[in-house]
C-alpha cells in the first residue's frame, strides 16, 4: 500500500479526498490542526470505508514539526496539500495570516520533499488564478489576472513557487487542481461541509437558510449581463473533486506526466447563476428559499465556468453528478446536522 500525506485531511474537500484514497488502497496519513475542521469527521471517514488513516494533529506554520514529520515517515510517496486559509474577506482583513499559512507552510512542505529524491505533490488551487476571464469557458491557458484579494495572491503565488522548485528538481513532479466551486456531501451523508460560523460560500448559507438557522439569503447584485443579471458559477459535487485528486496523484505515481508541473482546471464545463442554484434547492426540497435581491459584492466576478477538456482527455476524469445531485447531498447533510445538535441540546 503507497503511503499518502493529505494535509487538511479533516477537512471539507481533504474528508472526501480521503475516502477517495482509502477506497482505492492507499494508506493515508492526515495532519490537520482542526482549526476549520473537527476531529469527529474521522468517524464519518471510517464509517464510509471501515479504516482509519493515521491522523498527526499539530500545525505545519511550526517548521521543527514539519521536519520531524518527514524525518519518521520517509516512505511518503505522495502529498496532497489543502491545508490553508480560504475565506476571501478574512485575508483582506488579515493579510499576513494567509501568506503565513498558505505560503510559508507550502515553503516548509516544498523543502522536505526536495531532500527525498522522487516525489508527487498535488496542490489545491483556485479558479481565482484567473479573476474575470475575457473568455468563457476558461481553458488552463487563459491569463492569470492580478488577484482580487490576499486569498486570490497566496493561490498564484503558490503556483508560482511550485512551478520555480521543479525547474530546479526533475525529481519533483507537481500538479495543481484549480478547482471552481466545490458543493455537497458525500452520498452516505457521513461527511460534508461544516463552515465554523457565518458560511462564506453560497450553498450552505442556502441550506442553512433553508433550515431555519439564518433569517434570509442576500443575492448580491441582479443586475449584472447575464440572462437572468445574477453572477455565474461552475458548481461542481466535492466526491467528483476528489475523484479528481486520486486520478492526477495517479498520473503521478504512474510517471504519465508530460512536465513535472501540471495544471487542470476542476469544473463541470456549465455555469449556474444564483437564481439558478436557488431554483435547484427548491425543486430538490421542495422548500422556498428566503432570499433577497441586494447590492453587488464588491469583488465578484460576473461569471466562471470551465473548460474541462484537459482533466477529461488527460487525467481521464469527468464530473459525474449534476446540480441537483449535490444539491440533494447537501440538504441530506444539513437535515442530519440539525437533528444531531437537536439530540445534543435535548
Amino acid at each position: 500500500m503507497k503511503k499518502i500525506l493529505v494535509t487538511g485531511g479533516l477537512g471539507f474537500i481533504g474528508s472526501h479526498t480521503v475516502v477517495e484514497l482509502q477506497n482505492e488502497g492507499f494508506e493515508v496519513i492526515i495532519i490537520d490542526n482542526l482549526s476549520n475542521s473537527s476531529e469527529n469527521v474521522m468517524n464519518g471517514i471510517v464509517a464510509i470505508t471501515g479504516k482509519k488513516p493515521i491522523f498527526e494533529k499539530f500545525d505545519l506554520r511550526d517548521k521543527n514539526k514539519v521536519q520531524d514529520f518527514f524525518s519518521r515517515h520517509s516512505d511518503i510517496e505522495g502529498v496532497i496539500h489543502f491545508a490553508a486559509s480560504k475565506a476571501v474577506g478574512e485575508s483582506v482583513e488579515n493579510p499576513l495570516l494567509y501568506y503565513e499559512n498558505n505560503i510559508g507552510v507550502l515553503v516548509y512542505m516544498l523543502q522536505e520533499l526536495s531532500k527525498k529524491g522522487d516525489a508527487n505533490f498535488i496542490f489545491s488551487s483556485s479558479c481565482t488564478v484567473y479573476g474575470q476571464a475575457d473568455i468563457m469557458p476558461i481553458t488552463e491557458d487563459a491569463p492569470v489576472k492580478p488577484a482580487e484579494s490576499p486569498y486570490g495572491n497566496t493561490k498564484q503565488v503558490g503556483e508560482e513557487i511550485i512551478k520555480d522548485t521543479c525547474k530546479v528538481n526533475p525529481q519533483l513532479a507537481a500538479i495543481a487542481l484549480r478547482y471552481f466551486n466545490p458543493i455537497g456531501a458525500h452520498p452516505t451523508v457521513e461527511i460534508g461541509e461544516l463552515p465554523i460560523g457565518v458560511p462564506q460560500n453560497l450553498l450552505p448559507y442556502i441550506t442553512q437558510t433553508g433550515i431555519g438557522l439564518r433569517e434570509q439569503l442576500s443575492v448580491f447584485g441582479d443586475d449584472y449581463p447575464t440572462a437572468d443579471g445574477t453572477c455565474i458559477r461552475d458548481y461542481i459535487h466535492v466526491v467528483d473533486i476528489a475523484k479528481a485528486h486520486v486520478a492526477a496523484l495517479q498520473r503521478l505515481i504512474e510517471g504519465k506526466n508530460q512536465e513535472n508541473f501540471e495544471v487542470f482546471n476542476l469544473g463541470t464545463g456549465t455555469g449556474s447563476s444564483v437564481l439558478e442554484v436557488i431554483e435547484s434547492f427548491e425543486r430538490v426540497t421542495g422548500e422556498k428559499l428566503n432570499y433577497r435581491i441586494s447590492p453587488r459584492r464588491e469583488g465578484d466576478v460576473v461569471q466562471a465556468f470551465a473548460d474541462t477538456t484537459k482533466a477529461n482527455k488527460t487525467l481521464g476524469w469527468k464530473a459525474k453528478s449534476t446540480l441537483d445531485d449535490a444539491m440533494k447531498s447537501a440538504w441530506d447533510w444539513e437535515k442530519k446536522i440539525r437533528k444531531s445538535e437537536e439530540k445534543v441540546s435535548v
